[in-house]
């Protein structure tokens, strides 16, 4: 009788069994193991799939920081050297801290270069972040379909009365429609719209 059975190294063994049960002999079977050149990827190659690697590390840990909000905005550089350079604006002191310490935690991250700006405590700028984000994300607004994500892609970022508008979405009109709505907030003084277009 013909069986055939796994072993531990996942290797196929037929069994010749006779009819007694007592077997008579074993053959494994030929295996076809992929066999890498020594030359399949390059160097090159390699530091660009580990720069890519990296580069959604370091998204993800800025992205997840837990006070990481909307009226917050953070990017990061990654320099050959293993360098990562911090850039943006954030409200509050503790999400610069936060994402220096996550960044330096990663493998491959060599230094961590700090340059994000903490914007001023100002009872104004917080009212106008909220006066901006209820024109922006209105229910009755084409954008009111972003305000329900867990990170809407409309950042707002205010400073002394000025405000910037950065992130993504899907058409310019959308980013005309969100530029338009932040115009007409009472108090404004300027508007920059940095918003790009997802395509």
């Amino acid at each position: 009788m013909l069986k055939r059975f796994v072993a531990a190294g996942l290797t196929f063994v037929w069994l010749f069994i006779s009819a007694n049960g007592a077997v008579t002999h074993a053959m494994p079977l030929p295996q076809n193991k992929p066999t890498l050149e020594k030359n399949s990827v390059t160097e090159g190659e390699r530091t660009a799939r580990l720069q890519k690697m990296l580069a959604a590390a370091v998204r993800h840990e800025l992205l997840t920081l837990p006070y990481y909000d909307i009226f917050d905005w953070l990017e990061a550089e990654l320099l050959s050297d293993g360098t990562v350079v911090l850039r943006g604006e954030v409200v509050r002191p503790t999400t610069s801290d936060d994402a220096e310490t996550r960044i330096r935690r990663l493998e491959s991250v060599m230094r961590v270069v700090n340059e994000i700006k903490v914007l001023p405590v100002s009872s104004r700028d917080n009212a106008l972040r909220i006066a901006l984000y209820r024109a922006i994300y209105k229910w009755d607004s084409p954008l009111f379909r972003y305000a329900t994500r867990a990170m809407p892609p409309i950042h707002i970022l205010v400073e002394n009365g000025r405000a910037t508008l950065k992130g993504a979405v899907a058409s310019q009109f959308e980013s005309q429609i969100a530029y338009t709505a932040a115009r007409q907030v009472p108090g404004i003084f300027e508007v920059r719209n940095e918003l790009k277009i997802d395509n």
